[in-house]
């Protein structure tokens, strides 16, 4: 039994990008991957835990209903996105392998006959950016932020010759817009998730915004990577900024502004109890040891082994809450 949980978790750690060499990425495999006609979509979807959901006229989500860890790469644990404009197409996160990433470039290829145009990675974790192979091998620019290239090609795993990290073809460092013929997708920088490679998508016709893992609905969050307090004043931008918008989180289902505001709650609690461990001077052993059971409002939550597991390269979320609050600095009373 714990050998063979000891292996699901290591599929995780590929999935969620802590071990980026889980997966092999090579010519010779991108040259022989089945074409999209090839595949039976519907079955594939359904085989890899995703459904295909409308969120808007020519704005879909693919989105994931599997737990974490998942019982093997091929299912994937993350959401995507396909935006279709009146002459081409976006991707948003091609999932965690080149199978998966095939997948969603067949799948908007039965949604429409416009070419894909760019790919965007939210971020830089595996479980948005393994697929981006398959971009690669279709001459797809990728599109990412900040030091996301470097994080990828130096996260490559134990074993380097099981790795090839595709990192993005294009950075942006500030708001822009891509543009689909007539159609506007605004990305825009995003903080608290992944080291100042955080992106969001906004598509204002239909008012559907992409938040990668900025958002996380009825899931655990992975906060290993992250800023916890950068991350509270993100979700209060965009709170206040997309009031009416479908929110397509990083993980789990579609939600709206609420389920921002449960995620908000989430890190409020969390702040709340790092900051009842330092009041008590606890160590980080007597503080986890104490709260390690997860509180009952997010007791249905998927991905509980983030919350306080011992994994071997996942920083859980009370240890990173126990590093970022309990030894901040108190800011000095102004004389």
């Amino acid at each position: 039994m714990i050998k063979k949980l000891t292996s699901l978790v290591l599929v995780g750690l590929v999935a969620l990008g802590i071990i980026a060499g889980g997966q092999k990425f090579n010519d010779s495999v991108a040259q022989n991957a089945p074409q999209p006609a090839a595949l039976n979509v519907n079955a594939s979807l359904t085989k890899a835990g995703l459904k295909l959901q409308e969120l808007g006229s020519g704005v879909y989500g693919l989105i994931s209903s599997v737990d974490f860890p998942p019982a093997s790469s091929d299912l994937a644990i993350a959401n995507g996105g396909i935006v279709i404009g009146s002459d081409s197409v976006l991707i948003i996160d091609p999932f965690q392998n080149p199978n998966l990433g095939s997948l969603m470039f067949a799948t908007a290829k039965t949604l429409t006959e416009k070419p894909i145009k760019y790919v965007l990675n939210t971020h830089f974790h595996n479980d948005h950016t393994g697929g981006n192979g398959a971009a690669r091998a279709l001459g797809i620019p990728i599109v990412g932020r900040g030091t996301i290239r470097e994080f990828m090609l130096s996260r490559k795993g134990a074993n380097a010759q099981d790795s090839n990290p595709i990192p993005p073809d294009l950075i942006v460092n500030s708001e822009t817009s891509l543009w689909l013929g007539d159609r506007q997708v605004k990305i825009e920088r995003a903080e608290g998730h992944s080291g100042g490679t955080d992106l969001i998508a906004y598509v204002p016709d239909a008012k559907v915004l992409f938040t990668g893992d900025i958002g996380f609905n009825q899931r655990i969050p992975f906060v290993g990577d992250g800023d916890i307090r950068a991350w509270q004043g993100t979700l209060y931008r965009l709170i206040a900024t997309y009031p009416e918008a479908k929110i397509v989180p990083g993980h789990g289902e579609v939600g709206d502004r609420s389920s921002l505001q449960e995620l908000q709650s989430y890190f409020n609690d969390l702040e709340k109890l790092a900051l009842s461990w330092k009041a008590k001077a606890l160590s980080k052993d007597q503080a986890i040891a104490q709260s390690s059971k997860i509180p009952d409002a997010y007791k249905d939550y998927k991905f509980k082994l983030l919350y306080s597991s011992e994994v071997p390269n996942l920083p859980n979320n009370l240890t990173t809450a126990y590093d970022q609050f309990t030894r901040s600095t108190t800011i000095p009373l102004i004389p």
